[in-house]
């Protein structure tokens, strides 16, 4: 698997036939470095953890453009179909989706999921995070947006993710040494962790520093990549 991360808690995935993107704000966020159409080329499936403006991104015009599915939770779809998205699978939390060839669970997050528009906030279901898992892949789990809970553990427990996407920018959500106890005391198994949604704006953390200091003596690999060059990950 080939795993991009474009900056905030915006990452590729790419395996077998699927083209993964996982909430695709690239075009307005500030540490997006590369080409908008090199990074969603291909892309087959968008993936949303939550509603806000910061991770649904560009998935209106990415869905447009490529014909790629969206995934995500009940509320969002079908706000994003009356933003003209034509593809789409809702689900909500503890549900399961087959997308062929690899399948999407939703799982709790503690966080706030509205979407502002005009200086007007209005809920679009809950947030969330992602598990997606394909037969001979790593286990990918993004944890989209929150705080640490002890609940972290069950999931550990249902899914066994092999790599975690977590985010340690703090303010929003954990900040480096709560993600980091949240990566030792609930999901030690996990072989990789890759921070996100830290370095973006200057409200929260600006490098992922605190969290590899944080994570020493962990049995799980931190991996820090650069934004826009892909890393592989073995199943």
């Amino acid at each position: 698997m080939k795993i991009t991360w474009f900056g905030h808690s915006a990452f590729r995935l790419e395996f077998g036939d699927a083209v993964v993107l996982i909430d695709p704000f690239l075009s307005g966020n500030p540490a997006f470095e590369g080409d908008l159409g090199e990074a969603t080329k291909g892309t087959t499936h968008v993936l949303l953890t939550h509603a806000h403006g910061d991770h649904v991104g560009d998935t209106v015009a990415i869905a447009k453009e490529t014909g790629a599915k969206v995934v995500t939770n009940y509320d969002l779809c079908m706000y994003l179909a009356g933003q003209g998205v034509e593809r789409f699978d809702p689900m909500n939390t503890g549900g399961t989706v087959d997308e062929g060839g690899f399948t999407v669970t939703m799982v709790r997050a503690d966080h706030s999921a509205g979407l502002v528009e005009q200086g007007v906030g209005f809920p679009l279901g809950n947030a969330n995070g992602l598990i997606v898992k394909a037969p001979g892949q790593p286990t990918v789990y993004h944890m989209g947006d929150t705080d640490i809970f002890s609940d972290m553990a069950l999931i550990a427990e249902l899914h066994r993710p092999d790599v975690v996407l977590v985010p340690i920018g703090d303010r929003f959500t954990m900040g480096a040494e709560v993600a980091a106890l949240a990566m030792k005391r609930f999901l030690p198994d996990a072989k990789t962790a890759i921070p996100c949604h830290y370095g973006t704006f200057p409200l929260i953390a600006p490098t992922a520093d605190g969290f590899v200091a944080a994570m020493q003596g962990a049995a799980t690999q931190v991996v820090v990549p650069h934004k826009g060059m892909p890393v592989r990950i073995e199943g």
